[in-house]
């Protein structure tokens, strides 16, 4: 089940929205080669993903992970380590890791972006990030496994979006065939809750193979995030003008 779109016009263009989403396309098809080469993307991913046992030196320096046939990922002591959190941040490890993640940020960032402004959407989008990973550090500290992804920001802009617009008809699509809408906040509890109860084994054996390899921790962690500060980064100007152009809309449509 994944959103297709929402029915929650925006005020302004999503210029910032637009921008990351070229950026982690970009990221993915010019620095990590599409992962047509199998070497190089785990190069990239061993490299500048997110390690938690680099952060906090709990394993040994040389200490190794497989992560493909032939290749692993080697703990090293190198100063790139420390802005892991955020590159980490516009890296992938798939093609359906980064159109989903797209397809999320669009339904929902636009209209958060609508309402903060792009400056303040741009802070609370690294902000949420910057927690997903410290999340993901806090709760698996000896970590050798690399992570990468935008899911942990874009978790913080759901949390943002169900503070915002709770009752937004979102249509999902439920293979093989189903088209549904549904209000946001059924969707977004309901997401939530599927990360948070695939993480609860994870609190008792921190095993990547207990969530197919998939941070959800960091998941969990952005989405408080964005609930958190949601309100905190929102801009009342343009909430305002939002609300008196949507008022405006359905006037006229109304007239119509």
């Amino acid at each position: 089940m994944f959103p297709l779109s929402d029915d929650n016009p925006t005020y302004r263009t999503p210029l910032v929205t637009i921008a990351i989403l070229v950026l982690m396309l970009g990221v993915w098809i010019v620095v990590q080669g599409a992962g047509l080469d199998a070497p190089h993307l785990a190069a990239t991913v061993c490299n500048w993903g997110l390690v938690p046992a680099e952060l906090t030196a709990l394993r040994d320096v040389g200490f190794a992970i497989p992560i493909g046939p032939g290749m692993a990922c080697v703990i090293d002591a190198e100063p790139v380590n420390l802005a892991t959190p955020l590159l980490s941040m516009f890296l992938h490890g798939s093609w359906g890791h980064v159109l989903s993640n797209a397809l999320f940020l669009w339904v929902f960032g636009n209209n958060v972006e609508d309402a903060m402004g792009r400056a303040r959407f741009i802070i609370f989008y690294l902000v949420c990030g910057l927690a997903a990973a410290a999340t993901h550090v806090l709760l698996d500290p000896a970590s050798p496994v690399p992570t990468v992804g935008a899911s942990g920001a874009i978790s913080g802009t759901l949390g943002a979006y169900l503070l915002m617009y709770p009752r937004a008809p979102v249509r999902m699509f439920i293979p093989p065939l189903f088209l549904l809408r549904f209000p946001a906040w059924l969707v977004l509890c309901w997401w939530f809750a599927m990360q948070f109860l695939s993480g609860l084994p994870q609190l008792f054996d921190p095993s990547p193979d207990l969530s197919g390899g998939v941070a959800v921790w960091a998941h969990v962690g952005g989405f408080v995030c964005g609930l958190l500060l949601g309100r905190i980064f929102e801009d009342p100007a343009l909430v305002a003008a939002r609300r008196a152009a949507l008022a405006a809309r359905r006037t006229t449509l109304a007239i119509r």
